[in-house]
């Protein structure tokens, strides 16, 4: 990889229970790879939920902070303090402000996980294209209301109801994916291309090009993540997605400091 990469936005640790590695660990790899700055985004801890599966409990949430302090202080890559907070409604009303208020974040990434989408194939008999295109009608909706709470900086993984493998038609997504990209433009926020979906069954980056393209006629601004689960994940895919962007006629991505961007060259 070059020095040119931009900054990886999305990274995950041991604390989330289905990745591995610390901070300290990504921030080596990054600077390995010639990545200047990345973003630590664990997942936000859940109320009520002591033994939890898939992040980190409350009482975990101040030994995140120590080990993003300490990957700062290492001074191998710039690396910012950020938060995955997942969209449920009923986190928005004091949850999820209150845990935001309790660090002084550089950004938070927005996401929407709970859905059928998650493990159903293209060849899963229930999969028929009326269920598909309610399925994708409620992600979207979700996505709207999330970016219309404010509580968010960037939308992570836009369109990953098509994680497993399923993609809606272009006359689908032409009709429910506008509304969402005008609700994301109305409160400023920016949209990550998300290069996991290189490593899912969806063999693409999240978003398509096709939404990129939406997204450059409302001026949207992109971050880069690779949504890594260890430090080899770090920038991984890349190039691809720098190709991605500048084919739906991107040239610059934002640059996150305590949840306000300034727009960088790639």
């Amino acid at each position: 990889m070059t020095a040119t990469l931009p900054a990886d936005t999305h990274t995950h640790t041991a604390l989330c229970r289905h990745a591995g590695g610390v901070p300290l660990d990504y921030a080596r790899a990054a600077a390995a790879r010639g990545i200047k700055e990345i973003a630590c985004t664990e997942h936000i801890p859940f109320p009520n939920d002591p033994a939890p599966a898939i992040r980190m409990t409350a009482d975990e949430f101040p030994r995140y902070l120590e080990l993003v302090r300490e990957a700062q202080q290492a001074g191998l890559c710039e690396v910012l303090l950020g938060i995955e907070a997942d969209y449920q409604r009923d986190l928005i009303g004091e949850h999820i402000p209150r845990l935001l208020a309790a660090a002084d974040f550089d950004l938070v990434l927005g996401s929407i996980h709970t859905g059928p989408f998650w493990d159903l194939g293209p060849n899963d008999p229930n999969a028929t294209p009326e269920f598909v295109a309610q399925m994708n009608r409620t992600y979207y909706q979700r996505m709207k209301e999330m970016a219309q709470t404010g509580l968010y900086d960037i939308c992570a993984h836009f369109d990953l109801v098509k994680r497993a493998g399923i993609h809606a038609p272009t006359a689908l997504l032409a009709e429910i994916v506008p509304p969402a990209l005008d609700a994301v433009a109305a409160t400023g926020m920016a949209i990550e291309i998300n290069t996991s979906g290189f490593r899912h069954r969806a063999g693409e980056a999240y978003p398509s090009l096709t939404i990129l393209g939406w997204m450059k006629e409302r001026d949207i601004p992109i971050v880069f993540g690779s949504d890594a689960h260890n430090p080899d994940d770090v920038g991984q895919h890349f190039e691809p997605a720098v190709a991605l962007a500048r084919a739906a006629g991107y040239t610059h991505y934002a640059a996150f400091r305590k949840r306000r961007f300034t727009l960088r060259p790639f």
